[in-house]
């Protein structure tokens, strides 16, 4: 094979940044005539599988063992590992999530092989593919050519590549086997991060309610909360709104924190900086209320109201109950 995907599970589903992987592999593999193949792994692998099988690969490597069954950076990384020694990708690609930032290193340093992370763009044309990430909160973009001949450990920045292009088909299933003991496990890993977020990752939910400055207060933010309750969504915010302390780091977008794209993301006087819109551009639909016409976020919103969310969002919220 010449791309594998690592496939990471949330609630029990392929997690959106493993299809923007697919999407990735699939635009790398059409312009350069690649095989592509997808891992996964875990005590739900049976079920990741069926699901992957769905789309346009080669095919899906599932990996059952006793000790992976829950996660561990030194389990997962040396599982990926042996993997990649066994079938010998040119890359392997992952979704740029925590849980990747947590394990893979180990991959890099365990096979001598260079990590490119967070990369928002790719271009495979020529002989050399060129992977793309931003730099000083994407001021500037910088361009790298990895000097090996791999494998090359490859992630991309949530919303690099829409999960909604991975495109379906049919891929086979095969088993596949590792030889992996407790010595080799040194570390226990705490709960997944996002206790303060209210045990959700914010790169995986579909609706989002963003509050920035223009919440004026703290005693405001749970009016947003409650309209993130009513249509099921979460709560997130820009910097300013964590900078004075009103929430908590897990919950700001940005540059400066996570990176998202929701199917909707709905921004409570938020200007719109450029180190906001990083980390939301890729969202499905941008709705935007604020009361200064001329706010940046307009620019980039699909839907826009110019007026006071102190006013707007309680009547949001009552006809939603």
């Amino acid at each position: 094979m010449d791309i594998l995907i690592v496939i990471e599970e949330n609630n029990g589903k392929v997690h959106r940044m493993g299809l923007e992987s697919i999407t990735a592999a699939q635009t790398m593999a059409k312009g350069r005539g690649f095989s592509i193949a997808a891992l996964v792994m875990g005590s739900n692998a049976d079920e990741l599988a069926t699901q992957v099988s769905n789309y346009d690969i080669g095919e899906v490597l599932k990996l059952q063992h006793d000790l992976l069954s829950s996660y561990s950076s030194d389990g997962y990384a040396e599982a990926v590992k042996q993997v990649v020694e066994k079938e010998s990708p040119k890359y392997v690609f992952f979704g740029h999530t925590y849980q990747v930032r947590d394990y893979v290193p180990k991959i890099s340093a365990k096979l001598m092989k260079p990590f490119l992370v967070d990369n928002v763009l790719m271009n495979s044309d020529g002989e050399e593919t060129v992977f793309t990430k931003q730099m000083f909160n994407a001021k500037l973009y910088s361009d790298m050519i990895a000097m090996d001949e791999g494998p090359l450990l490859i992630s991309f920045q949530s919303a690099a590549y829409s999960s909604d292009n991975a495109e379906e088909g049919s891929a086979s299933v095969r088993d596949v086997n590792i030889n992996l003991d407790s010595s080799m496990i040194k570390t226990q890993s705490e709960d997944p991060f996002q206790e303060e977020s209210g045990g959700v990752d914010l790169t995986s939910a579909e609706i989002i309610v963003s509050v920035g400055r223009g919440i004026g207060k703290e005693e405001n933010v749970p009016m947003a909360k409650d309209l993130a309750k009513a249509i099921g969504g979460e709560l997130a915010s820009s910097r300013p709104v964590v900078d004075a302390g009103w929430l908590s780091s897990t919950h700001q977008i940005g540059s400066s924190g996570q990176s998202v794209s929701p199917k909707m993301y709905l921004a409570l006087g938020i200007s719109g900086a450029i180190q906001h819109v990083v980390g939301m551009k890729g969202s499905k639909n941008i709705v935007a209320i604020n009361k200064d016409p001329e706010a940046p976020i307009f620019e980039i919103a699909d839907y826009g109201v110019v007026g006071d969310i102190l006013e707007i969002v309680p009547k949001l919220s009552e006809a939603l109950e």
